[in-house]
């Protein structure tokens, strides 16, 4: 079956009769991608998990208002960006530590992983990016393993594509420089 288009899911979603069969086919449409977006940025799968219900939640209770200003799939991960974020502000809210040590956490929960190995590449990535600043994270997450032209990730993030393409390069290097020493 061919995937459907964002219209038609839109229209389904706007129908009251398909309500409930549109917003099914949304989620089904960009669940994975959104899954990993906010695993990227929280780490653990249970809080991926959860920010993906809280995510899914905002969508159904906000989608019939979507104006179409943006893409779907652009609306989408701007309140998945938004979740995540708050989340992690929860997080270290609730452990009333500086965001260093939520961050360090964070490349703890790696290190915890079954399948860790420090001498593999991949595994020194993801701990490379864990180091990096919250919105560097973002932008290199998005542009790395999501493939997003700075346009897209401009409106997600609200931020000019000049200082995207700033963020990103900075991130590149820091973890260039991270994998090199350790």
């Amino acid at each position: 079956m061919a995937e459907q288009t964002d219209e038609l899911l839109l229209m389904q979603f706007r129908t009251e009769s398909t309500r409930e069969s549109g917003f099914t086919a949304i989620i089904k449409k960009y669940q994975e991608k959104l899954y990993w977006h906010v695993r990227r940025m929280v780490v653990d799968h249970d809080d991926a998990n959860d920010v993906l219900q809280n995510v899914f939640i905002k969508v159904w209770n906000g989608l019939a208002n979507f104006r179409e200003d943006s893409r779907l799939y652009t609306w989408l991960y701007r309140i998945a960006t938004n979740e995540s974020l708050s989340f992690l502000e929860q997080k270290k809210k609730k452990a009333a530590v500086p965001f260093g040590d939520v961050e360090e956490g964070l490349s703890n929960s790696i290190k915890a992983d079954k399948d860790f190995d420090a001498a593999k590449l991949e595994w020194k990535l993801q701990l490379a990016i864990q180091q990096l600043p919250e919105k560097q994270r973002l932008v290199f997450n998005m542009r790395y393993y999501d493939e997003m032209p700075y346009s897209e990730i401009s409106q997600i993030l609200e931020t000019s594509e000049g200082a995207l393409k700033a963020s990103y390069h900075h991130a590149a290097k820091k973890i260039e420089e991270f994998i090199l020493n350790h």
